[in-house]
C-alpha cells in the first residue's frame, strides 16, 4: 500500500479509536464512582441507594435500585457500543501498524519467523487469551475471586514473556494489549450484556430475576475496570522505548501493571476508608525505582571499537569520504577520539534509509516521528535519540531492517560518550 494512504488510514483509525475508547473508558470510570460514592442510609424501598451530583449548571439526582424497577421504563440507555467500537478500531489498527509491516514493527530481529507465521501466532494468541481466561473464570476459581486475580495476572506475565521471545518489545507490548482488550470486550459482549437483557426480560415478563447472572456481570466488571490501566499504559508504550526495548521488558511490562492495578485500587476504595492510600506512594516509588533498576548499563568497555565503513554510505557531511571501504579503529581514550566521518558513515547507511528528508524504504514517505538526519546538525541535535534507541535499547533500526552490527552501536555509543563532536 502506498505509504501516504496508510499513514492516513492509520491516523483515520487511531482518531477514531481514541474517541470510542475514551467514551468506553469514561463510562466505566464513571459508573465506579457513581456506584463508590452511593448514599446507602436508609435507602427507599427498592432502592440500594442514591446520589445528588452537580455538574455543568444542573443538579442530578441518581437512584440505583437492588436489582430492578418494578416496570421497565420506556427509555433504557445501554453502554456496549463503546466498548464494541474500541476493540473493532483496535484491532483494524493492529493489522494496519503490525501486520501489514510485520518485518519492521513485529517480527523480533533474528527470531526466523516470516510474516504470514508471526500475523498467525499474534492473532492466535487474542483467541487463546479469551479462551483460557474464560475457562478460569468459569472454574471454581471464580468463587475465590482474589485468587482468580493472582492466576489471571500470572498467565498475563506469562504471555508477555513468550511474547517477547518471538516478536519486537513494541510488537509483544500491544499483544498483550490486544489480548487485555479482547478479555474486556469479550466481557461485555459474552457476559455483562446477557446478563442484562436476562435482567430486562425477566422484568417485561414480571418473574424473578436470575441473580446469578448478574453476579457474573459484576465480576467481569470489575476485571475490566482493573485491567483498564494498564491497557491505557500499552496504549502509549510505543513512546518509551526504554520499557519495550529492554531485555527485561516483560518484567517492566508486569511491574507497571502491577503499579497501576494499585493506583486503581485505592480510587475504587477511597470512598470507604483511606486504608488503601499507600498503594500510591508505592506505586510512584516502584515507578522510581524501575527507571533506576533498567538504566542501561554506561560501563562501556573501553576496548577501541572497529567497524567496516559501508562502501555505498552517504557521504559523510564534512565532505570527507577516506574512510569509506576502508577498515577503521578508533580509539576511545577521550583524547585522540572518534571522527565524526566514521559515525555519520554508519548512521546514512543504517538510518538515513527512513529517518531522511527523501526516505528510500517504500514503506515511509515522511521521516518516523520527524527525526530526520541528513545533516551533521540534525545528527547532533538528536544525539540523545539516537542514542536511547540504537545503542542503549537497540529498538531502531526498526527491526534491523539496516542490519546495523554490535559494533557499529558502540562506535555511536563511544563517540556520544566523548561529547559527540562533530567537527
Amino acid at each position: 500500500m502506498d505509504p501516504h494512504m496508510t499513514e492516513w488510514l492509520n491516523l483515520a483509525i487511531r482518531w477514531v479509536h481514541m474517541i470510542v475508547g475514551i467514551a468506553w473508558i469514561g463510562a466505566s470510570f464513571y459508573f465506579v464512582w457513581l456506584e463508590n460514592n452511593l448514599n446507602r442510609v436508609n435507602p427507599k424501598t427498592g432502592l440500594s441507594g442514591d446520589l445528588w451530583a452537580i455538574h455543568g449548571g444542573g443538579i442530578y439526582h441518581l437512584e440505583k435500585y437492588k436489582l430492578a424497577p418494578p416496570e421497565m421504563p420506556e427509555h433504557l440507555h445501554w453502554f456496549k457500543w463503546e466498548a464494541y467500537f474500541t476493540w473493532i478500531t483496535g484491532v483494524a489498527l493492529l493489522a494496519v501498524v503490525y501486520y501489514l509491516n510485520a518485518e519492521i514493527y513485529l517480527i523480533a530481529p533474528g527470531s526466523g519467523l516470516d510474516s504470514t507465521t508471526a500475523i498467525a501466532l499474534g492473532v492466535g494468541s487474542l483467541i487463546a487469551g479469551w479462551f483460557i481466561y474464560d475457562l478460569l473464570c468459569n472454574s471454581p476459581l471464580g468463587k475465590t475471586p482474589v485468587l482468580l486475580g493472582i492466576i489471571l495476572f500470572l498467565a498475563l506475565v506469562g504471555a508477555a514473556y513468550g511474547l517477547t521471545q518471538v516478536f519486537s518489545g513494541r510488537g509483544a507490548y500491544i499483544h498483550v494489549g490486544a489480548i487485555i482488550g479482547t478479555i474486556m470486550v469479550g466481557n461485555v459482549f459474552r457476559v455483562i450484556m446477557p446478563a442484562q437483557r436476562n435482567l430486562v426480560k425477566a422484568i417485561e415478563e414480571k418473574r424473578e430475576p436470575d441473580p446469578t447472572l448478574p453476579a457474573k456481570g459484576l465480576l467481569r466488571s470489575r476485571h475490566n475496570n482493573y485491567l483498564t490501566l494498564p491497557v491505557l499504559f500499552i496504549m502509549i508504550s510505543n513512546h518509551f522505548p526504554s520499557t519495550y526495548g529492554s531485555q527485561y521488558n516483560w518484567l517492566i511490562l508486569a511491574g507497571l501493571a502491577v503499579f497501576s492495578i494499585l493506583v486503581r485500587h485505592y480510587f475504587n476504595t477511597r470512598h470507604g476508608s483511606q486504608k488503601f492510600a499507600w498503594t500510591v506512594p508505592v506505586a510512584a516509588l516502584g515507578m522510581v525505582t524501575l527507571a533506576f533498576v533498567t538504566s542501561p548499563n554506561m560501563n562501556r568497555s573501553s576496548a577501541p571499537a572497529t567497524v567496516k565503513a559501508p562502501v555505498e554510505a552517504t557521504a559523510p557531511a564534512t565532505g570527507s569520504d577516506e574512510t569509506a571501504g576502508n577498515e577503521v579503529t578508533a580509539v576511545a581514550d577521550g583524547h585522540s577520539g572518534i571522527p565524526f566521518a566514521q559515525v555519520n558513515s554508519v548512521i546514512q547507511e543504517r538510518c538515513s534509509v527512513c529517518h531522511s528528508a527523501t526516505p528510500t524504504h517504500p514503506a515511509f514517505q515522511t521521516a518516523p516521528s520527524g527525526v530526520v538526519l541528513d545533516t551533521a546538525e540534525e545528527i547532533k541535535v538528536n544525539v540523545p535519540r539516537i542514542m536511547a534507541q540504537s545503542v542503549q535499547t537497540k529498538v531502531m533500526p526498526l527491526g534491523n531492517l539496516t542490519q546495523m552490527t554490535d559494533e557499529e552501536r558502540q562506535l555511536i555509543g563511544d563517540w556520544v560518550e566523548q561529547g559527540a563532536i562533530i567537527q
